[in-house]
């Protein structure tokens, strides 16, 4: 849409208020609303904020930041039609006060990153799969860790006590203009999953920051609360977000060589050992919070160890059944908590690295890598970092993905997730007390 059609949309829906969206550096949504009689000024590029106020931003002395909203994210908020008037939502690029796309922005990453891919001639499509829990809130509001059912794996009602809960996410997803594929119980208690259809890396990143908003919104009007924390319960499985990709050219599956040796390209190939190389630095991005590493343990279906496969869930990447178009590579190591603007640009440029460079993968692994033993170190078979810590050293010497997120991202970045790690590593935890104050 252009302006006066997005402003004729308002008209026809009775619009009364625009809220301005984008993402702080760790993917946290952010905005401002507007009376719908400004809308004319945001979309002529003219409303500002203050970037110092902003994780990752600016510095108070560089603060000046404006909106640049994109047409094509405009949604009506279902929950909040009111009688007097509807609520709508644009998604916003950042830049700086003359008008040059800010380096800080997330979102300005991923569209530097794709905009390589395409002078490649390449088209990515992702898709990605966030799992999340539903949890029972306290007397006074507060969130808890009971879990709204006992349910497990594909459960239904009454086992699946959040079956309506879920529906009404669908719902309200459908009417925002979402393409729904599935939704069910994931294996843990309390925990649920719905997939959306795959789209361009852009606005697939809007989806998932969109997806996430309007699951909590909902859960809270249901009376619960919903995280995307990844390991919110001990000794249950964590919540993933396994993304699925695939690059077209041409306007034909990129990865997909019906001659080629398990009907994949050269460029699949490539794409996969380029996922493999920097597998380590991306973790530091797809799994970017201290607990998204009690996720990352054998035991619970996520995996632990730098291999592909495909077929093997105990693989990091694995490569699904479908052939054609349908042809992708399913990375799993990724959790939803993390940034997925900042998630998606790794994961590409480190792909098209793999293709740049002509990188092969070592052989696929077809066995339970869970049940190796020893002979994981005879196959070469790396693991992911143990800890943030170790992520973020690797992220800290990994060139390519500091010229994919830009100078800006990548030490701001790091500057925070450091202070996140120190802070951690310094706290006294109730295991510590429970296992040590008698003892010792």
């Amino acid at each position: 849409m252009d302006k006066s059609e997005l402003i004729d949309k308002c008209r026809e829906h009775n619009v009364r208020f625009v809220r301005l969206q984008f993402t702080e550096l760790h993917g946290q949504l952010k905005n401002v609303s507007i009376p719908v009689e400004e809308l004319s000024k945001a979309l002529d590029n003219e409303l500002m904020f203050d970037g110092s106020s902003i994780r990752g931003y600016k510095r108070i002395e560089q603060s000046d930041m404006y909106f640049h909203p994109d047409p094509s994210t405009f949604a009506i908020l279902p929950w909040r039609q009111r009688d007097s008037g509807a609520t709508a939502r644009l998604i916003c690029d950042v830049a700086d006060p003359d008008g040059t796309p800010f380096a800080g922005d997330p979102r300005v990453a991923l569209k530097r990153v794709v905009a390589k891919a395409a002078a490649m001639g390449y088209t990515m499509a992702c898709g990605p799969e966030a799992e999340f829990f539903l949890f029972k809130r306290d007397a006074n509001g507060n969130p808890t860790v009971d879990t709204h059912d006992k349910a497990s794996y594909f459960d239904v009602a009454p086992a699946d006590l959040g079956e309506n809960t879920r529906r009404d996410i669908e719902d309200t997803l459908v009417q925002m203009g979402f393409h729904l594929e599935a939704s069910h119980h994931e294996v843990a208690i309390g925990q649920h999953e719905i997939d959306f259809r795959h789209e361009e890396p852009i606005a697939c990143a809007d989806n998932l920051i969109t997806f996430r908003w309007v699951v909590r919104v909902v859960a809270a009007e249901h009376g619960m609360h919903a995280t995307f924390m990844p390991k919110p319960i001990f000794g249950e499985n964590g919540s993933g977000m396994h993304v699925n990709m695939s690059l077209s050219k041409d306007g034909q599956n990129a990865f997909y060589d019906a001659n080629g040796e398990l009907e994949l390209s050269g460029t699949a190939y490539s794409y996969i050992a380029g996922l493999m190389e920097h597998l380590p630095a991306i973790t530091a991005v797809a799994n970017p919070i201290v607990n998204s590493y009690k996720r990352l343990v054998p035991g619970y279906e996520a995996p632990v160890y730098i291999a592909w496969s495909p077929g093997n869930r105990s693989a990091a990447i694995r490569i699904p059944a479908k052939r054609g178009r349908s042809t992708r590579a399913e990375l799993r190591t990724p959790d939803p908590s993390a940034n997925p603007y900042l998630a998606f640009a790794v994961m590409l440029a480190a792909g098209l690295d793999g293709i740049e460079r002509g990188l092969t993968p070592p052989a696929p692994v077809n066995r339970n890598i869970y049940h190796l033993g020893v002979e994981r170190e005879d196959l070469g078979i790396a693991a992911l970092p143990h800890n943030l810590e170790d992520a973020l050293t690797a992220f800290a010497g990994d060139s390519v993905l500091r010229e994919a997120l830009g100078d800006h991202i990548f030490e701001a970045y790091l500057t925070e997730k450091w202070a996140e790690w120190n802070e951690y590593r310094a706290q006294v935890h109730q295991w510590e007390i429970d296992r040590y104050m008698e003892s010792f």
